[in-house]
């Protein structure tokens, strides 16, 4: 299952959000679950929707899997706490986005330059490989 560490990841991502957003507010931490669970679902919905889409991202660390993700965590996780009967002021539909985005985007695109750092030295060590074969004019 290739999902599942990107899926547990964004799960632990998720927990903190609501961890920081229940600390903020002065709120029990034992309520953690009921904070994050419109969102916990919403983030599987993500991961489904974005391995079915037709010409999908092929891998779940990528930038636009993380994009997908992202998204649907948000809406979805604002329209089920409607739905539920809790509030999505507009300051907290802002700060979700935001927090939200940089965990769910941030570390795919860390990991995406990190990846890039570390393949690039080897391709730069061979092209200067290439040039020192190549005689002189």
């Amino acid at each position: 299952m290739r999902y599942l560490p990107a899926v547990v990841v964004d799960v632990v991502l998720v927990l903190i959000f609501a961890a920081i957003g229940r600390a903020s507010h002065d709120e029990s931490p034992a309520g953690l679950l009921l904070t994050a669970w419109p969102f916990l679902i919403a983030l599987l919905i993500g991961h489904l929707l974005a391995a079915l889409l037709p010409g999908r991202p092929r891998r779940p660390w990528s930038v636009l899997w993380g994009a997908v993700v992202w998204i649907v965590t948000v809406a979805g996780g604002m329209l089920i706490r409607v739905l539920s009967g809790d509030t999505a002021e507009v300051p907290f539909i802002v700060v979700a986005t935001l927090v939200l985005g940089t965990f769910l985007v941030g570390w795919r695109a860390i990991t995406a330059l990190l990846r890039r750092r570390r393949s690039s030295p080897d391709a730069a060590e061979a092209t200067r490989a290439e040039s020192l074969d190549e005689p002189n004019d």
